[in-house]
């Protein structure tokens, strides 16, 4: 099984969707438990064989996707490792934001 990581703006991302949820829903119980099964697609990711997600080599060499209930995980395989990068809303540009600056 792989390890599972989240990079820096991974963990922010997660936050923020936190903080949004609880705001719209107004219930952190409905906030955490949409986080806690973000959570779990992330370690099913790490934990099945093979490679899952759809390659997305127009944005980063080695990047993959998957979607999440209105939301897309952007991570990669490193050696034993499943790198979390980013968790985006699913109808944004991702095109543009992982433009090199």
């Amino acid at each position: 099984m792989r390890v599972l990581l989240y990079s820096a703006a991974a963990r922010r991302d997660v936050a923020d969707i936190l903080r949004y949820i609880t705001r719209q829903s107004l219930s952190t119980a409905v906030s955490q438990k949409f986080v806690a099964a973000l959570d779990d697609h992330c370690r099913k990711l790490a934990r099945l064989p093979g490679t899952l997600g759809r390659p997305r080599p127009e944005l980063r060499a080695g990047m993959r996707s998957s979607p999440f209930r209105g939301y897309v995980v952007f991570f990669q395989y490193v050696d034993d490792r499943l790198e979390v990068i980013n968790i985006l809303e699913a109808h944004r540009d991702v095109e543009t934001y992982f433009e090199e600056p």
